[in-house]
């Protein structure tokens, strides 16, 4: 994988999960259905979803992160003091409508008592001959959505020895999928993101945070999470305002942060949000050192309706005005599901958005 990007049609992770899934997550939740059940329902709707990812053509696959009831939820559940409460921050949506959701939020100390993402790799390895991709929440997650309020009283006293803990828990997990034969590893980073929106950098200065602060936090987090990554693992960084139900978080382009945050985190590429004009211009990719890539996130996964292949050709053109075409890519802006209950569309939308992305890919780079 020396290309950076390492693939030119790639996609951010998880998938709508079928119907079926959906309730086995609401009945193993409730006590109905037991463990190996459930887990035995995922692998059926893992090797589905490899299967139609295949079909389209696309060489990096994922399992749709279908163990997991949000893209962070395993992460939580599965490293010893986290627990979860309300958000500081509220999803909305073009017409206003907003939505509350829960954070995680350090109610002991933070420890790794078992492997978060290992067994969803080697899974998911074990049903494909290609490029198996694992995901997992960058670390400003367990930190951002709870605002002041990351910690229980006398847990941590600030965020660097929070910091200190849970960047022990990634590097232990990295080297357990690098040490399996993971070698492409992607980050989901939003706090970066949301602290480019004006509106959200002054309520978190409201909360008594320094918003420049953060970022050179979450950056330094992020270098500390991958320090001991091999050369050979493409480490991909995904930028995201938010995806749940087809609302978001943020507004605002890359301005804020491009110039210390594509040249400070030690990744091969990053995966950014284009889909809106809530993203900005591409103006900011001319921060991105020579030896970084972009995957450019152009097909939204918020809405059914598909972008045709002419428009997206035309925004991939408008993006090499500042950075080298051989440096970009193109994909989703998010996944399909960040969380259990997917984005509003249909199965048949999100397979028609991976094949155009596949399809756009081979017309400008000459393969996916």
């Amino acid at each position: 994988m020396l290309q950076h990007p390492p693939f030119r049609a790639d996609h951010i992770g998880s998938l709508l999960r079928p119907p079926s899934l959906r309730q086995a997550f609401r009945r193993h939740e409730s006590g109905e259905l037991n463990a190996d059940s459930f887990r035995l329902l995922q692998d059926e709707s893992i090797r589905a979803a490899v299967r139609m990812q295949e079909e389209i053509g696309l060489r990096v696959i994922t399992d749709g992160e279908f163990r997991r009831s949000s893209y962070w939820a395993r992460f939580v559940e599965r490293v010893e003091g986290f627990a979860i409460q309300t958000a500081a921050y509220r999803f909305r949506n073009e017409h206003g409508h907003e939505m509350s959701f829960t954070a995680p939020f350090a109610a002991g100390k933070i420890r790794r008592v078992r492997a978060l993402a290992l067994d969803e790799f080697e899974f998911l390895r074990s049903i494909t001959g290609v490029t198996a991709k694992m995901t997992l929440p960058a670390p400003s997650t367990m930190h951002f959505y709870a605002g002041r309020n990351f910690a229980a009283p006398g847990v941590y006293d600030d965020a660097a020895s929070l910091f200190a803990d849970l960047s022990l828990v990634f590097q232990q997990e990295i080297a357990e999928l690098a040490s399996a034969g993971c070698r492409y590893l992607q980050l989901d980073e939003v706090a970066i993101a949301m602290l480019c929106d004006d509106v959200l950098r002054e309520r978190t200065s409201a909360q008594g945070q320094d918003p420049d602060a953060l970022i050179d936090m979450y950056i330094d987090a992020i270098n500390q999470a991958v320090a001991h990554c091999g050369a050979d693992m493409a480490i991909g960084i995904h930028v995201c305002r938010g995806n749940f139900r087809g609302h978001f978080l943020a507004d605002g382009g890359y301005d804020a942060v491009a110039e210390r945050f594509f040249a400070g985190v030690n990744a091969t590429h990053f995966l950014l949000e284009y889909d809106t004009p809530r993203a900005g211009d591409f103006a900011p990719l001319r921060f991105v050192p020579k030896h970084k890539g972009v995957v450019l996130g152009l097909i939204s996964t918020k809405i059914p309706t598909l972008e045709s292949s002419e428009m997206l050709k035309q925004r991939i053109d408008e993006a090499a005005r500042h950075i080298e075409l051989d440096r970009l890519a193109i994909s989703p802006q998010c996944g399909f599901a960040s969380t259990a209950a997917g984005n509003p569309l249909s199965a048949d939308d999100e397979r028609a958005k991976l094949a155009r992305a596949v399809d756009v890919a081979v017309a400008v780079w000459g393969s996916p």
